[in-house]
């Protein structure tokens, strides 16, 4: 794991070294252990190092294959390396190291843009060709590495995080009024190339650029609908290839823990860990609330382990901890992100940090599993479009007697609406939105389309994995490099993901409950009490609670009552104050927006002013 960055001139204009070195100096908590650079030309190249396997200085990168021509920058994991080495070894091919980056170069250079295919794991990856002056970059197949660029007329400039890119455009960027609209009003970011700067893009998941003779070329690698394959035959078969998975990400030269949440997910992996892998040495890494945040408090769940697992580890954030956290929460982030929850995990991160360098965790279970309870109002519609009544009624009952809330059936009748109403209702829930905001993007939304527009679970979990995972992805890479950590996601692996995928709904939604298979799959290998879980709460906070105390009043009145915040254009302040007043007095809890815009203007302050 490791930064990437650099630049390319089209007017060709010599790429200097203190250039690339002020993009590394932006991203050296993503590599503490070594620095790379190349130049050539018009050609630079910027690396800092994360050791993970292969701690010797043979991993240095950038990497040159023993004839000098290519010349790579990688940041990721392959896990199935070391049977691509042997299918290397066979070829001819002789290696100097004993980890993964030389074998990305040289099937490059075996197979060219093809060895794609080849890689099972997490990477963003540069090569340039130094004979046909040619530059080559590619991301994973759901975006688990982050990958950013500017291109203009003059140069093309990227690199692991917009900071590098940001500080050598040698111009403002403004912000992204788009983005902003799409998270204020649907939580959402990350659903297209677009970020939070204008002119600054992201490369797409399983998408890859190339250059050649200033042409300048994208287009994708990997196509998700393209590959889905045979649905598992049976639980067994499932729960066989998500041990598979979690043994992959084994593979490191150096300690391995897992991010505990006491929910279905990371617990699955834990007991895998510990039933296929005796690692009943494994450390966890947990955020428990006392007091102030008891109705998110997960030890109960945690706690199931104590007995099995030796080295647990919890940490407690407050609201006094984010507020001297802040500057260094939103300076990790350089985008804003949807809620406090991001903050939790940025503490278990800080927590893991003490112990290892590598982390497991659950994420991409919900989009696999249908996870969310909003889920539920998919599920309710398919089986209205399929005349399913009996079915549908009897999945209602379930649903009521098991939930005893009526979040899936609005959310059923939230799914039935045409988009124009999708929108509109979005924008009318935001009682604080100036008038003139919403108006310029209240007509055709890819997000109401894209995310909200489905008509099954399949047709949902397949939009879910092109258009909103990868905003959950963004904020995991940041709070784990941050801290130098290594985030791994067992779940995300491609073999398990396009089998889960073809799956029919009723292995993902049955009798009122999500995540059928992977509860099936796990009976007698996780606690009881884990594997019936009917509620959700991941890292979640007490941010109600925080947004009252008189440290955040403060700063929260600071911040609605400033010029700044008022020149922003997005909110009719008085509307705000109003809604802010109603927070404190526990009339209403709207601790979600509040978030927004603390985080919104202290952005704006750090980034664009």
């Amino acid at each position: 794991m490791c930064g990437i960055c650099g630049i390319l001139n089209y007017n060709g204009k010599p790429a200097e070294e203190i250039t690339v070195r002020n993009m590394m100096n932006e991203i050296r908590h993503r590599g503490p252990d070594d620095e790379g650079i190349f130049t050539e030309g018009n050609t630079g190249l910027g690396f800092v190092r994360l050791s993970i396997l292969d701690l010797s200085d043979s991993g240095h990168q950038p990497m040159h294959d023993k004839s000098g021509r290519y010349v790579m920058i990688y940041n990721g994991e392959v896990y199935n390396y070391i049977e691509i080495r042997e299918l290397l070894v066979a070829k001819g091919y002789v290696f100097n190291s004993s980890g993964d980056s030389e074998v990305v170069l040289n099937s490059y250079i075996e197979w060219g843009r093809n060895c794609l295919d080849r890689f099972n794991g997490m990477f963003s990856l540069v090569i340039y060709d130094r004979e046909k002056k040619k530059l080559f970059a590619a991301r994973d197949r759901f975006g688990i590495k982050p990958f950013y660029y500017f291109s203009d007329s003059n140069s093309f400039i990227f690199g692991s995080e917009i900071c590098a890119v940001k500080r050598v455009i040698g111009k403002k960027i403004l912000q992204n009024d788009s983005a902003i609209f799409d998270y204020i009003v649907f939580n959402r970011t990350d659903q297209t190339e677009e970020t939070f700067f204008k002119e600054i893009k992201k490369l797409q998941h399983g998408s890859y650029i190339e250059i050649e003779d200033n042409i300048f070329k994208t287009g994708k690698w990997y196509n998700l609908k393209d590959n889905l394959g045979k649905p598992f035959k049976d639980a067994d078969e499932f729960r066989e290839l998500l041990s598979s998975s979690i043994g992959l990400r084994l593979r490191s030269d150096v300690p391995v823990g897992v991010c505990l949440s006491g929910g279905l997910d990371s617990s699955a992996i834990v007991s895998l860990l510990l039933r296929d892998y005796n690692k009943n040495d494994i450390n966890t890494f947990s955020a428990i609330y006392e007091k102030e945040g008891h109705r998110f408090d997960e030890s109960g769940f945690i706690y199931e382990y104590r007995d099995k697992v030796k080295n647990m580890y919890f940490t407690s954030p407050t609201s006094d901890s984010l507020i001297n956290d802040l500057d260094n929460f939103i300076k990790a982030h350089n985008e804003p992100v949807t809620s406090t929850s991001h903050y939790a995990q940025f503490k278990v991160m800080e927590l893991a940090k003490s112990n290892v360098v590598v982390t497991l965790d659950g994420q991409g279970a919900d989009e696999l599993l249908a996870g969310y309870h909003y889920f539920f109002g998919i599920f309710f519609k398919e089986l209205l479009k399929s005349a399913k009544v009996f079915r549908l009624t009897s999945e209602i009952f379930n649903y009521l007697r098991i939930h005893k809330d009526l979040y899936g059936i609005k959310s059923f009748l939230y799914f039935l609406a045409p988009a124009f109403l999708k929108t509109k209702a979005r924008v009318n829930e935001k009682g604080y939105l100036a008038k003139s905001f919403p108006e310029k993007f209240q007509g055709e939304n890819t997000i109401v389309e894209n995310i909200y527009g489905s008509g099954s679970i399949y047709e949902a979990l397949i939009n879910h994995f092109e258009y909103k995972l990868e905003h959950l992805l963004k904020w995991e890479d940041r709070n784990s490099m941050w801290y130098s950590l290594e985030a791994r996601v067992p779940f995300l692996d491609y073999r398990f993901v396009e089998k889960t995928l073809s799956m029919n709904s009723d292995m993902k939604i049955r009798k009122g409950m999500t995540k059928y298979l992977l509860r099936e799959s796990m009976r007698n290998i996780l606690p009881e009490k884990i594997r019936m879980r009917k509620d959700k709460i991941g890292f979640n906070t007490p941010e109600d609670v925080w947004f009252r105390t008189d440290k955040f009043r403060k700063l929260i009145c600071e911040i609605i009552n400033s010029d700044s915040f008022r020149s922003r254009g997005f909110a009719d302040d008085n509307k705000v104050r109003n809604l802010f007043e109603k927070h404190l007095e526990g009339k209403i809890n709207i601790s979600r927006d509040i978030w927004k815009w603390i985080n919104l203007e202290l952005w704006f302050r750090k980034f664009i002013d």
